[in-house]
């Protein structure tokens, strides 16, 4: 008995693009996280090609931007005291185009953007708001969606799928700005040596990694990680279950984290940069 023959049938499009009886004002969200996104987006690129005023060495202060840590090399002829290896090399400088220039965030923005551009909750946020896939629920989307869309199995979307890779990269990122915070709390005194002490800068920069924690400790990717792919997890192992317990808690507020530390690591960027300027003042408290 031969089996029937069987051929996909597509789907029409039901409804044009923003169609919709919708009567809520549906568009509000797409709009708002397109701002929020491409906002970020211009200014975290123009900061990462600015190659300055990413520390603050004033008043005995000791802050670093987040997107500049770690620095592996620092800018020409800048001295940061952060660097680990000094000034960049003369090939290193050279691989950069002369319009560019070298910036050390060039060489360690690409794994947090990566973290970020492929988390689960970020991809249905830009797939709305910058590709209309859909816009939202019950609207019309483009026509060649429909046609053109094969899923996260082919390119380039399946690049998608190295998510839980860059997971572990963020992970050393957030032990690596912690360090950045404990340092912000050592103040350089008239004796050369270096106190303890809190100014404002220090408090920027130690809400920024528990925020960024809050965002990557809820990852889909380390709940799976943690206990997704047990058969057993609640009565095997009493610690497996409370790590997974504690991701699931995380992983409930992942919207809420993932644009509160967005706008944090921005923000922080934006603290040390004007402070660096002499813009801003940081306030000592102790």
């Amino acid at each position: 008995m031969s089996e029937p023959a069987t051929q996909p049938i597509p789907l029409p499009q039901i409804r044009a693009l923003g169609e919709t009886s919708r009567k809520d004002a549906w568009w509000l969200q797409p709009v708002a996280t397109f701002a929020g996104l491409f906002a970020f987006i211009v200014y975290s690129t123009w900061a990462a090609f600015q190659g300055a005023h990413y520390w603050v060495d004033l008043n005995g202060a000791h802050y670093l931007s987040p997107m500049y840590s770690p620095v592996i090399f620092d800018a020409v002829g800048q001295h940061s005291g952060h660097a680990w290896f000094g000034q960049p090399p003369e090939w290193l400088v050279k691989l950069f185009p002369a319009f560019i220039g070298f910036s050390p965030a060039l060489l360690i923005l690409w794994a947090p953007a990566g973290f970020r551009f492929t988390c689960y909750y970020y991809r249905g946020a830009y797939y709305k708001s910058f590709w209309g896939d859909p816009l939202s629920c019950s609207v019309g989307e483009p026509g060649f969606r429909k046609e053109k869309y094969r899923g996260e199995n082919s390119f380039p979307l399946i690049f998608q799928n190295i998510h839980r890779y860059f997971l572990y990269l963020a992970l050393v990122f957030i032990v690596l700005l912690a360090y950045d915070a404990v340092i912000s709390y050592t103040f350089t005194g008239a004796d050369g040596q270096r106190h303890f002490g809190v100014g404002v800068g220090s408090l920027v920069l130690t809400i920024n990694p528990i925020l960024l924690g809050g965002y990557t400790f809820g990852c889909h990717s380390l709940r799976h990680l943690i206990g997704g792919k047990h058969d057993c997890v609640s009565t095997c192992s009493s610690a497996r279950k409370s790590a997974y317990g504690g991701v699931s808690c995380l992983n409930r507020k992942h919207m809420l984290f993932a644009w509160m530390s967005l706008f944090w690591v921005g923000f922080t960027d934006v603290y040390v940069r004007l402070v660096s300027m002499g813009v801003w003042t940081d306030w000592r408290i102790i």
